[in-house]
């Protein structure tokens, strides 16, 4: 049975949510989930019918908002650190965190160590397209600087997530650039086209309105880049249903036609909500983590967990290591 390791003290609300967004993964799915973290903060979260469902591992230490990513590598005690640990020592199989994800990131990297052949690990994000499946965008914040082997490797990775993840059996795979042309785009980027140039799958270069119109099942870029992407599509999201609010507040008949349409409505806050998708998972390094956003509530994280016991069972982390060396002998 999978087991999965559970930062239970990361987050901005504490162990609240953490400790409910568990105990309804339980409902939904078998798994042996372990809550790392004060174990006087999280026994009295917990009734008493789930006490002998949920192991609690103590750890007295927190890795705040404030702390460099770098401490967490010396901080043993910590929540993450420990909850890595079990990882690491093959007593869970994947890890979920909504702390600090630069600490996550830094020790999932560093004590898990990257699968063979990988040059850098990369964040993954789902981004909401037009259809009913999501794009794949990497890296969303991992490597704030990479080369164009590393954007190579990026689209391998990305490749096998979404055939593991979303039975897609050929992604289509694009490199984001200023431009669809092969002249588009900055020395990296021109680089990693040639690169990938005949890889099955690849497309050429994509804009910006490829992440979101569907044409594009993998999206490849830099970090930087990508967290851009990532933090500005939130920022439209949200100000675009704020904008929505305010018009219908003003407008009776706009209040009419929003109650006739409250169910499209709710369809669409359902498929924008980074809720339903729970986390990013850290791709490239052994074993499984997922990095939750900070203010995730029990439903985030129960999907965070869903989404870690997938990505276990589906074996991703071997179609990986597979793909690079198949990769490296020119088989692909």
């Amino acid at each position: 049975m999978v087991k999965i390791a559970i930062d239970a003290m990361g987050g901005d609300f504490g162990p609240k949510p953490i400790v409910e967004g568990c105990m309804q993964a339980l409902k939904h799915k078998l798994f042996i989930p372990i809550l790392v973290g004060k174990k006087s903060e999280i026994l009295p979260l917990l009734p008493k019918r789930y006490r002998d469902k949920i192991s609690i591992v103590e750890a007295d230490d927190v890795i705040s908002m404030d702390d460099a990513a770098t401490d967490a590598v010396k901080r043993k005690e910590s929540s993450i650190y420990k909850a890595i640990e079990l990882v690491k020592n093959g007593e869970a199989h994947g890890v979920v965190s909504a702390g600090h994800s630069g600490a996550t990131m830094t020790l999932a990297t560093l004590r898990l160590g990257r699968l063979k052949g990988v040059l850098r690990p990369a964040l993954v994000a789902l981004m909401p397209t037009k259809s009913s499946r999501k794009s794949v965008i990497l890296d969303v914040g991992a490597n704030v600087d990479s080369k164009a082997e590393h954007l190579l490797q990026f689209a391998v990775m990305g490749g096998c997530y979404a055939e593991d993840m979303f039975k897609i059996s050929t992604p289509s795979i694009g490199l984001l650039a200023n431009g669809e042309e092969k002249s588009k785009g900055n020395d990296v980027t021109k680089a990693a086209f040639k690169l990938l140039d005949g890889y099955k799958g690849f497309k050429g270069n994509v804009e910006g309105s490829d992440i979101f119109n569907a044409s594009c099942d993998v999206i490849v870029c830099d970090g930087f880049v990508g967290n851009l992407v990532l933090k500005a599509s939130e920022g439209v999201a949200s100000t675009i249903s704020g904008l929505i609010k305010e018009y219908i507040r003003k407008s009776p008949i706009a209040i009419t036609g929003a109650l006739l349409m409250r169910k499209v409505f709710k369809l669409l806050k359902k498929q924008m909500n980074y809720e339903e998708i729970g986390g990013a998972p850290l791709i490239g390094i052994q074993g499984c983590a997922i990095v939750s956003h900070g203010k995730s509530t029990p439903k985030a994280i129960k999907n965070a967990i869903f989404q870690a016991i997938n990505y276990v069972d589906t074996g991703v982390n071997t179609h990986i290591v597979e793909r690079l060396e198949a990769l490296k002998n020119k088989e692909v």
